[in-house]
């Protein structure tokens, strides 16, 4: 993948490099505190050691992608991530069938530089890496709360298909324990 240049010349778009973790680390963070409607922390040294493995695994692995959009001063002011799954079908077939779907699980873009085509060149590269690696069927999560989110993923043909619930495993488990 090239660089890519906005005609706007106010950001460019590239694949993500080693030396970009520690901001896209922080931009994961961000993300995590808006949809939880939390106010701004530092993560734990822990957790950012965490999330850096994390993240530096994810940048030679040919089924995941990590793009980066940058400001023209080459720092980061946005981020997008997607990893590629197969799964084998169930049905009985005449031939071996691997489906492969992607996820787009993080997608950043800093406040004082949205609404200038920053998150759509970002999708537009990770679309463009799902079809090259014949993904077929795109899926995200959103916090329902997250209206922002909804109404971006909904404009761009994203439409909720069932519910995703959570729920921690202690939790579970005491409950289980009390019907017993």
């Amino acid at each position: 993948m090239s660089t890519v240049q906005d005609d706007t010349d106010k950001f460019f778009i590239h694949k993500a490099v080693e030396a970009d973790l520690p901001e896209l680390v922080d931009f994961l963070a961000k993300l995590a505190l808006h949809v939880a409607g939390a106010p701004s922390l530092n993560l734990k040294k822990k957790e950012r050691s965490r999330l850096m493995n994390v993240m530096r695994d994810s940048l030679s692995d040919p089924d995941k992608l990590i793009i980066v959009a940058a400001a023209p001063d080459d720092s980061p002011i946005g981020m997008g991530y997607l990893y590629i799954s197969r799964n084998q079908g169930i049905w009985e077939q005449a031939e071996e069938t691997e489906s492969k779907s992607a996820f787009i699980d993080d997608v950043w873009v800093e406040p004082d530089f949205r609404n200038m085509g920053i998150f759509s060149a970002i999708i537009r590269e990770l679309v463009e890496f799902a079809e090259l690696n014949d993904v077929h069927e795109l899926f995200l999560e959103y916090a329902l709360s997250n209206t922002e989110a909804a109404a971006v993923w909904t404009r761009l043909g994203f439409n909720p298909t069932g519910v995703r619930a959570a729920a921690f495993t202690k939790t579970v488990q005491g409950l289980l324990t009390k019907r017993q």
